[in-house]
């Protein structure tokens, strides 16, 4: 199957989800990837790919990594190798390594291609796709990058073979995210079908995938609608920080973060509690985490602050209307906000 996306400057890729095909380049390329992802899936990708001159540069394996030191050992690697501006990066990993290869791909000699080959079911159903790019610091995630496309993006289901529970927990969070802010017969089909099923998981990828380019086509630098897609991850953004991006995987948080605006969405009126409890309901049937322990409500709504949504020190949050539809407002009093909180704090 073959999604494309269209971007108003003409700009255009597809999105590929099927077995990976042999890939031809007449040009340097770099691959990037983690230790991990190396151990178990490099040597079927390096069968996969032909060219002029092929490196490998392996960086840690951690959200802990994803900063600034990293992406200068990417650099140096790069730097090394010669690479010029015909040169190729290949994001191969998780939303770690998709954002970070995306980032630094995007600021060598001021921009050279890279292509997405996603390996976790959370990359390949969200963060390959789209441009977004970027590193964390220690005020928040992502807060340093870019905007800077793929030129293709491959999704391989054979990489989901090896994939851990939990980190197919971590993207089935990031499906029902799609499903509550833009789809709810994508929804209630989540709810009938288990996603355990090979078969379903694609259906899900496509879905999901479909829903995110159509997004990015509308709205590419995050200007309105696709701020829509950071439903769950206000909350959640927060959370990884105060837990130092050790404790919960990006998923996993967001999960959590979903549960918090949706009882933010119950509170102003929104959601109903029925409908609040069928996405917790959802969320819980793979295992994902839907609570979280709050030492310091000041402190923690404080952090809202260093959001890149968040503008003229108004917080923007993102609400689901029911299950299918979301407002992204910044109208929500911080009493509404801080009683939602005091609710997680036992």
């Amino acid at each position: 199957m073959i999604v494309n996306i269209s971007l108003p400057d003409n700009t255009k890729y597809d999105i590929t989800i099927d077995t990976l095909e042999k890939q031809y380049f007449d040009r340097k390329v770099v691959i990037v990837t983690n230790p991990t992802v190396s151990g178990l899936h490099l040597e079927y990708l390096k069968e996969k790919i032909s060219a002029k001159e092929l490196s490998v540069v392996t960086i840690p394996d951690g959200e802990q990594y994803k900063h600034m030191k990293t992406i200068e050992d990417i650099l140096e690697h790069c730097f090394e190798q010669k690479l010029n501006r015909n040169s190729l990066l290949i994001a191969f990993g998780g939303g770690v390594i998709g954002d970070m290869t995306g980032f630094a791909a995007s600021i060598y000699q001021r921009g050279i291609d890279f292509i997405q080959i996603p390996t976790t079911l959370l990359s390949q159903v969200d963060a390959s796709v789209g441009g977004k790019t970027g590193v964390n610091n220690k005020f928040g995630k992502n807060l340093i990058g870019s905007f800077h496309q793929p030129i293709a993006v491959n999704i391989d289901p054979h990489f989901l073979t090896t994939l851990p529970k939990r980190e197919v927990g971590a993207g089935i969070a990031e499906i029902v995210k799609m499903a509550v802010t833009f789809n709810k017969d994508f929804f209630s089909w989540l709810e009938e079908n288990d996603l355990n099923d090979k078969e379903n998981v694609k259906t899900a990828i496509a879905k999901s995938v479909e829903t995110k380019a159509w997004v990015v086509s509308q709205d590419e630098k995050e200007k309105g609608l696709r701020a829509a897609l950071n439903y769950g991850h206000t909350f959640g953004h927060v959370i990884e920080n105060e837990t130092n991006y050790n404790t919960y995987l990006h998923g996993e948080a967001v999960g959590i973060g979903m549960v918090m605006a949706n009882e933010l969405a119950c509170k102003i009126g929104y959601m109903s509690e029925d409908e609040a409890l069928r996405v917790k309901k959802l969320l819980e049937k793979y295992d994902i985490p839907t609570d979280y322990k709050i030492e310091d409500v000041e402190d923690f709504y404080e952090h809202f602050f260093l959001d890149k949504k968040s503008l003229d020190n108004k917080i923007k949050f993102i609400v689901p209307k029911g299950i299918g539809d979301c407002e992204i407002t910044d109208e929500i009093s911080k009493d509404d906000v801080m009683q939602v909180l005091k609710g997680f704090t036992n």
